[in-house]
């Protein structure tokens, strides 16, 4: 596949970047301290990616977590990481479908999505959030962060260069939007943050990955000329539509 063809995310990997959510630590970091986790806690983590987040929470919380993706590379990956950071035990990595989840009802504490049910329909997200409720465990917590539109839509031909840009067919919703799906799928509670994306800002960039990281993710992302036209249109356009676009994190309840 061509680096043209590479979905965002994946691109953005590929430079060295390790955190691959709009709102980079900043929205993750929101989101943990909505989540109330303990050392008995079971969480899934679904489209983990290279496990990065799934990595911060053993780590921090010593809680048991199953993390899930459907793209082999990413779970080689994520594996890696998980034996590098010596936490087998207390992280399971493996292959899932998050439409049709191989978990029984009431099975998690808390369930964590990044940057996943942007890049699908407003149905099928409905589809997705009803799989994530139903294997919650009542009074568990839905944490989510996507992208999210700070007043109606893009123009079309924004929305277009928005798909270009990431090569997916993303559809984010405005902040009442996402509430509005949260609730209607049963959730009974949902608390929302937002602010500025931070996946190409220079600030975010250093924020996320650190000076070095950072300075090694630009150096790659301009080192030949497939990479610049990739890497310098992604920046462009997010720097263009900063007050268009923000990144969302939602804590969601699942009634008792």
């Amino acid at each position: 596949m061509s680096i043209n063809e590479k979905a965002g995310h994946t691109f953005l990997a590929s430079l060295g970047k390790t955190r691959l959510r709009p709102g980079g630590i900043e929205a993750t970091e929101w989101l943990f301290s909505q989540a109330r986790l303990t050392l008995e806690s079971q969480v899934l983590e679904i489209a983990c990616n290279m496990a990065t987040t799934a990595i911060e929470l053993a780590q921090r919380f010593g809680c048991q977590v199953i993390a899930v993706d459907m793209d082999k590379d990413a779970l080689a990956k994520a594996k890696a990481n998980v034996v590098a950071h010596g936490l087998e035990q207390h992280i399971q990595v493996m292959p899932a479908n998050a439409n049709s989840l191989p978990f029984a009802d009431n099975s998690f504490d808390v369930v964590i999505n990044e940057a996943m049910l942007t890049m699908y329909a407003d149905k099928a997200k409905a589809k997705l959030l009803g799989e994530y409720y139903r294997v919650l465990k009542p009074g568990g917590r839905l944490l989510t962060h996507d992208i999210m539109f700070t007043a109606g839509r893009l123009a079309e031909g924004e929305q277009h260069q928005l798909q270009q840009v990431v090569k997916s067919n993303v559809s984010p919703m405005t902040r009442q939007g996402w509430q509005e799906i949260l609730l209607a799928s049963g959730f009974t509670e949902v608390t929302q943050h937002n602010g500025e994306m931070s996946l190409m800002s220079p600030q975010g960039l250093i924020r996320d990955e650190g000076i070095k990281g950072a300075v090694r993710i630009v150096f790659n992302g301009l080192r030949t000329r497939q990479n610049r036209t990739r890497f310098l249109g992604m920046f462009r356009f997010f720097r263009s539509q900063r007050r268009h676009l923000n990144y969302i994190a939602c804590c969601s309840v699942k009634g008792h």
